[in-house]
């Protein structure tokens, strides 16, 4: 995991602890102060908010005890690896995409960070600058051009 995803699991963790269960707590004392909880549809629905909330924390704190934190500043090379910053241009498109390569647990392909076990990040492991890449997606086949690799 990288330092980065680490950091954002903690915040997570903070504000579930901290914020998440003293709201819901609160939720839960309004919902018990209106009487009958057998048909009280409020009262239900922040007990399942508590249980969503506890079961996340238990997550975070299992992931974050966990973690092996790599400082990706600290790599370098030419050669693809977990932690880089990959410059891609689709070969069909010739649209330029930008993909970190990160833990499972701090993914998200919206921002451009992509799981080690993702098929993009599979077929990109090992490639340097100029290499042309095949990735079998869920969505079918493309194909990449490597342009830059850097690690921040």
């Amino acid at each position: 995991m990288t330092v980065g995803g680490f950091a954002a699991l903690e915040v997570e963790l903070k504000q579930r602890q901290q914020v998440e269960r003293q709201r819901i707590i609160a939720a839960i004392s309004e919902a018990r102060a209106l009487g009958d909880l057998s048909e009280n549809a409020e009262y239900h629905a922040a007990k399942e908010a508590q249980s969503l909330n506890e079961g996340r924390i238990l997550e975070l704190e299992s992931l974050i005890g966990r973690a092996d934190i790599i400082d990706v500043t600290k790599l370098g090379g030419d050669t693809i690896k977990f932690g880089a910053t990959v410059h891609l241009i689709d070969d069909d498109t010739e649209e330029a995409k930008i993909y970190q390569i990160v833990g499972e647990p701090e993914s998200d392909v919206r921002s451009g960070k992509v799981s080690i076990g993702s098929p993009i990040a599979r077929a990109l492991i090992g490639k340097k600058v100029g290499d042309s890449v095949q990735v079998n997606t869920p969505g079918g086949g493309k194909s990449y051009e490597v342009v830059s690799v850097s690690f921040r």
